[in-house]
């Protein structure tokens, strides 16, 4: 990856949080919404915008088609906010890292629990 893309990945990542946070204002959403990673083609034409939400899976599919309904308003409010020729294609995509993160940090604690038994 050019440091031109990884650039541009770190910069609509805080673009796209700013947004979602100040500007997007859609009840599915809910209160809980980071943007955690996006990752653009090395042609510069799509990007993949991960979010985490706290929540159940119902309002993480909800947040997910909040943000899909949002990606013309998103991208056209970049165009607005970056200096690029071309604005990424939005996709959003669940990041369950948080999650899994979670159960093993809940495995560990199981086997240090038996362990110490």
């Amino acid at each position: 990856m050019t440091y031109r893309v990884e650039r541009l990945n770190s910069l609509l990542r805080q673009e796209i949080s700013d947004l979602v946070q100040r500007q997007v204002k859609d009840p599915r959403l809910g209160s809980f919404v980071s943007i955690t990673a996006v990752e653009v083609s090395s042609d510069m034409r799509y990007a993949r915008v991960f979010v985490s939400r706290l929540g159940n899976d119902d309002e993480k599919k909800e947040t997910l088609s909040a943000l899909s309904s949002a990606s013309g308003f998103i991208r056209h409010e970049l165009g607005e906010r970056l200096k690029t020729r071309r604005i990424p294609e939005l996709t959003f995509k669940l990041d369950d890292t948080m999650a899994k993160a979670d159960r093993v940090l809940r495995i560990i604690d199981e086997i240090s629990t038996e362990e110490n038994h």
